[in-house]
């Protein structure tokens, strides 16, 4: 049996369960397994295909009727860090750093959309004609964006993000390569002393990966806020966790509830700690409002290309958002952050701790930064691989927290 006459059988043998599924009456998950089980360990299916056959049809028929249809195979593979549709028939995956197109298909455009509906429906948001772009995710973690037509040209696109299920730790970082051990005891101190820390780096560079990391170092006691587009944060130490989550206006007259409204709300919450997943735009405002009214400890990433460029970044979002002089911009964020480390996807795929700076005052309408540690490529770097190490370059110079923590008393 080919690839073609392979479809067309569980094309009818799906049509055959189907029609027993449609009779009024709810069936369990258990249910329609059985229902597959029997109707592959018919003679006439046995004849067709062998047995390793016939349990992959198993899986396929009820990942289709039951779970997410081919991306249940992709969703299952924990090898896989990134899943994108470009419409039903284009489907390419990364896995080991490396992108390549997937031969599985969806059956239909109607079923993708059907998935994609699922999707949306799992996390309480709504996707369609009139409000075309998705951000959701799924049940374990993953991070999902969704968009549609008239937006999409070439068919509804869905694009998964994958994290690993167990979590990372700062361990297995230092494992990786993404630092080494005298930066990973120099960050969690910090976290434990209280300071400010922004993570910057670009897409894909492992910024939500390492801000969940790094703040395993808070003491499991601590009252910590986190707020989300989209929850991805796994804060699983946590004793005293509160997760809040942005919701899009929809049809109904539900109103938007945006990253603004709820630091403004998490103000009033107690937080021993924001941790903040990402900041795009105005709401960098209330962020640093935050850290400049007593709620030292707070985290958050951004978008940029260096550490300086994060900076000139945040200048830009908080113009969007308040009208004030640039002078007081700057000023408000050198007292309000205090530990810029910035990350970065190198051209072998790995992922590493580019800098770690401090922002250690306002000078001359200037922000001032002084560069920590910073990576720094040694002789056995190729081009296919990157070889290097952190060279410490400067010396903490506001050591208050520290001392307030008794650190070296």
């Amino acid at each position: 049996m080919n690839r073609q006459e392979y479809e067309e059988y569980k094309a009818a043998v799906k049509r055959e369960i189907l029609a027993k599924l449609d009779c009024g009456q709810d069936f369990s998950d258990e249910q329609v397994q059985r229902l597959i089980d029997e109707r592959l360990s018919s003679r006439e299916c046995a004849g067709k295909l062998e047995v390793a056959k016939r349990r992959a049809l198993g899986r396929e028929l009820f990942a289709s009727i039951r779970g997410l249809d081919v991306l249940q195979a992709l969703l299952e593979d924990s090898g896989i860090t990134e899943i994108m549709i470009n419409g039903p028939e284009r489907i390419f995956v990364e896995k080991e750093g490396r992108l390549s197109a997937w031969n599985g298909h969806f059956e239909s455009p109607d079923r993708m959309q059907d998935v994609i509906q699922q999707i949306a429906a799992g996390c309480n948001r709504v996707v369609n004609e009139a409000s075309p772009i998705l951000d959701a995710r799924l049940a374990d973690g993953s991070r999902v964006n969704v968009v549609l037509a008239p937006i999409a040209l070439n068919g509804p696109i869905l694009t998964i993000r994958r994290f690993p299920k167990e979590g990372m730790t700062m361990d297995r970082l230092v494992e990786l390569g993404s630092l080494d051990e005298e930066c990973r005891r120099f960050l969690e101190l910090l976290v434990r002393c209280r300071y400010n820390i922004f993570i910057s780096g670009g897409t894909g560079s492992g910024k939500t990966t390492f801000l969940n990391a790094l703040s395993q170092a808070i003491p499991p006691q601590e009252r910590i806020i986190t707020i989300e587009d989209s929850a991805e944060l796994q804060l699983k130490f946590a004793q005293n966790l509160v997760s809040l989550e942005t919701r899009n206006a929809n049809i109904e007259g539900c109103k938007p509830v945006t990253i603004r409204d709820l630091i403004r709300s998490s103000l009033r919450m107690r937080p021993d700690r924001i941790i903040v997943g990402e900041v795009r735009g105005a709401e960098i405002s209330e962020l640093l409002t935050a850290y400049n009214s007593g709620h030292d400890g707070s985290m958050s990433t951004g978008h940029g290309n260096t550490a300086r460029d994060m900076l000139l970044r945040m200048e830009t979002m908080l113009l969007m958002g308040m009208d004030i002089p640039l002078s007081a911009i700057r000023r408000q964020i050198a007292s309000g952050i205090d530990i810029l480390v910035h990350l970065g996807r190198m051209r072998d795929k790995t992922r590493k701790v580019l800098e770690i700076a401090e922002i250690t005052g306002f000078s001359e309408g200037e922000i001032e930064t002084e560069t920590l540690y910073a990576f720094e490529e040694d002789e056995n770097s190729t081009k296919e691989h990157v070889s290097g190490r952190l060279v410490r370059k400067g010396a903490l110079t506001h050591v208050e927290k520290l001392e307030a923590a008794g650190v070296g008393r």
